[in-house]
């Protein structure tokens, strides 16, 4: 009896794993590729923003045109066409999406959120190689729109 039990759950979890592989696999292609590029370009900018942190923690030198470049790097990823990023469907119910689905319901809030971190790192691009202070300074008000947007849009990573 114990040798048929332990039978019957390995097989019920072989069976139960390869159903998340199917359904993992169902996923639409485009929906698999925005969310792809949306954590790529998220990427990209902890890339930059780790260099600007750094800078204005003094962990890294000052450098005043690596600066200014980084920060242009942030300029041109937030001025990005995101709107194929973001198809319905690309939220938590997707394995690997941390999106919430409250991006679809508020939209133009979203949308909003986006804009401001724009607007944030062009100050940050004004800012980034007139020296450290300044960099601190400006790197407050892109870290506050990062966080403004992912506090209401993303779900907390454990």
């Amino acid at each position: 009896m114990k040798t048929s039990s332990k039978l019957f759950a390995t097989a019920f979890l072989a069976a139960a794993l390869s159903g998340a592989a199917l359904a993992q696999s169902a996923v639409d292609p485009a929906i698999k590729a925005a969310i792809d590029a949306r954590h790529s370009n998220m990427h990209l900018f902890a890339f930059n923003l780790g260099l600007l942190g750094g800078m204005a923690q003094g962990k890294i030198d000052y450098d005043a045109e690596a600066a200014t470049k980084a920060a242009a790097n942030l300029v041109a990823l937030s001025h990005l066409d995101t709107s194929r990023y973001w198809p319905e469907g690309s939220d938590t119910a997707i394995e690997g999406s941390h999106a919430l689905p409250a991006i679809w319901t508020d939209k133009a809030d979203f949308d909003a959120k986006w804009a401001a971190l724009g607007t944030a790192t062009e100050a940050m691009a004004a800012a980034a190689g007139t020296g450290v202070d300044g960099l601190k300074a400006a790197l407050g008000g892109v870290g506050g729109a990062c966080a403004d947007c992912h506090k209401t849009y993303r779900a907390r990573l454990n």
